[in-house]
């Protein structure tokens, strides 16, 4: 566990494994998270490469010095794989941490080899903006507390453990108040279909639910460079839920990409 820091601000990152022919992997958490959502992923890879798993500035044990943006999370990221010599990695990111992977992908293919995505939307800029314009405001008020626990509620399927869930829960809504509004707001007006259309680098995206948000099939046959799966048995969070599941896939698309 170590420590990096960027213009005043510490950006904490926990590494497994050692260098080798194979890609390193990057773990980047989703919102309102923190790295240690990614355990099952680093414990599994890092016995043949190189894994850093990230918290976001804001997040975990990072500074919480803004600006809390989609872009601006993917250029810590950038950052922090050229501090630590990551030779073109693999970056892999939940919820909002695979669309911070995708915009590296569309924005700095010469950063990373491939993306993936763990159950992010990928929708039209805008879109989600008419669709969560009272949920944004609310996480910008006196109550936003409320407004959060309700959305993190609802992440959760009827197949997860309990007590996993409400572990993860209390992560969340132990988040700052300018991180949770910022964060939410900033990725709420992203161009997800956009940015998958604009990769050069190839892209898995897995979703936990068909016909959802998070859902990228429908792209396919305008990117080549797209594939798309999906889990069984769990909500939101299937890197913690069905590990095993998520890690096969994560196994066959790294044997395609390095």
């Amino acid at each position: 566990m170590a420590f990096l820091e960027r213009d005043g601000v510490k950006l904490f990152y926990e590494e497994a494994g050692v260098d080798g022919e194979l890609a390193p992997l990057v773990l980047v958490h989703g919102w309102t998270c923190y790295h240690g959502h990614f355990a099952p992923q680093a414990a599994h890879f890092s016995g043949e490469r190189r894994v850093v798993s990230v918290d976001l500035r804001g997040h975990g044990q990072s500074d919480a010095v803004g600006p809390f943006s989609l872009g601006g999370f993917a250029d810590d990221v950038a950052w922090l794989c050229g501090e630590l010599q990551l030779r073109r990695p693999v970056v892999v990111g939940h919820s909002m941490g695979g669309m911070i992977a995708v915009e590296l992908a569309a924005s700095r293919p010469d950063v990373l080899r491939a993306a993936v995505a763990l159950d992010s939307p990928f929708i039209e800029g805008g879109s989600m903006v008419a669709g969560l314009g009272d949920l944004m405001a609310a996480l910008n008020g006196p109550d936003y507390r409320a407004a959060q626990k309700g959305m993190v509620d609802g992440m959760f399927g009827a197949h997860d453990d309990p007590q996993l869930a409400a572990q993860i829960a209390a992560v969340m809504l132990g988040t700052p108040h300018e991180v949770v509004a910022g964060a939410f707001d900033s990725l709420t007006s992203w161009d997800g279909e956009g940015a998958i259309r604009s990769c050069t680098v190839p892209v898995l995206t897995v979703h936990a639910a068909p016909g959802g948000w998070a859902d990228a099939s429908r792209l396919v046959p305008d990117c080549p460079h797209l594939t798309t799966g999906g889990t069984v048995g769990a909500g939101h969070f299937i890197q913690l839920f069905v590990p095993d599941q998520v890690n096969a896939m994560l196994e066959r698309f790294l044997t395609i990409v390095g």
